[in-house]
């Protein structure tokens, strides 16, 4: 049992690394990323390249996505102090949020279509 945990908490261990690496290096850099997502980055290209296995860090991920609706927890506190801007600006809001779906939408619509005749000729 207590080899089980060490070696979760080894893997975890290695992704706080990999994500205290992108934070240092975008700010080290003046990188205008968030560390985070550089971290991810890194971890992407680790696991791509096969430096880290995934069995080095897969128990200690699916831990972290078992538990995902608890690191929302302080977003959604967060957002419920900003109750005032959502009524001054909900309807600005809601334009903003509905044009860029669609957007998003209507270009992977025509990416999968583009793929799509490509393929078939």
């Amino acid at each position: 049992m207590w080899k089980n945990i060490s070696f979760v908490l080894l893997q975890l261990m290695i992704l706080w690394a990999i994500h205290q690496l992108g934070l240092f290096l975008t700010e080290w850099a003046s990188i205008p990323l968030p560390g985070n997502v550089l971290g991810m980055v890194i971890l992407f290209i680790l696991l791509v390249s096969g430096i880290i296995p995934i069995t080095w860090i897969e128990r200690g991920a699916k831990l972290l996505i078992k538990h995902l609706t608890f690191f929302f927890i302080p977003i959604c506190v967060g957002l419920m102090t900003l109750g005032h801007m959502g009524i001054s600006e909900g309807i600005f809001l809601m334009f903003v949020i509905m044009l860029s779906t669609c957007i998003g939408i209507i270009v992977t619509g025509g990416m999968s279509q583009t793929i799509s005749r490509k393929k078939e000729e």
